[in-house]
């Protein structure tokens, strides 16, 4: 597949992680699942044009929590965090995640920060799955809130700079109502895929 753009997806243990990998195939944009523990030279040498963190069931502050190399976040191809991955950005980057107070469960209205590239054209609020127990309770240097629901003041950042992107929210499953343009976003404006590849 070397004559076609690649999208990684690094694996943290979530449920969605081939769902997530269909749905950036869908924008025919070819795309590989990878093990979390995946090491930098491999990653370079599979030269991706962005990167998908999935979600997971553990909590980013633990010793025994999946992880990546944070060197990544300085290969300057963008990244997106989802739910875990979300989390796990933020700390690697010396942000705090903590365990909320509530459970969010369920799909959830959420507003937006539209003037960004990843959620232009999104209507809001809009609504979206969310399905986590911790919360990001400070963005490190560098990240700023772009999304917020009732229950969770950092729902979704950016660090544009860096170009790195989260979402507490999954985007993937079709209760996230604009949740396929938000993908599209980041791989076509963001990454700048070519849509060339064909399932």
């Amino acid at each position: 597949m070397e004559n076609h753009q690649l999208v990684l997806v690094l694996d943290f243990g979530g449920q969605y992680n081939q769902l997530i990998a269909r749905r950036v195939r869908e924008h025919n944009v070819f795309c590989e699942v990878k093990p979390y523990k995946t090491s930098i030279e491999e990653i370079k040498a599979m030269n991706p044009i962005g990167i998908i963190f999935t979600g997971g069931p553990n909590s980013v502050y633990e010793e025994t929590s999946p992880k990546c190399d944070p060197a990544l976040f300085d290969l300057g191809i963008p990244v997106l965090g989802i739910c875990y991955g979300m989390q796990l950005i933020c700390h690697l980057c010396g942000g705090t995640v903590e365990a909320g107070t509530k459970r969010e469960y369920g799909v959830f209205p959420i507003t937006l920060d539209t003037s960004l590239p990843l959620f232009s054209g999104c209507t809001v609020p809009t609504d979206v799955l969310m399905s986590h127990t911790d919360l990001v309770t400070a963005l490190a240097e560098g990240f700023r809130v772009a999304g917020h629901t009732d229950l969770t003041p950092v729902a979704a950042y950016v660090n544009e700079e860096r170009r790195l992107y989260g979402v507490q929210f999954h985007p993937e499953v079709t209760n996230t109502v604009q949740g396929n343009l938000i993908l599209k976003n980041f791989l076509f404006d963001i990454c700048g895929c070519a849509g060339d590849y064909s399932m």
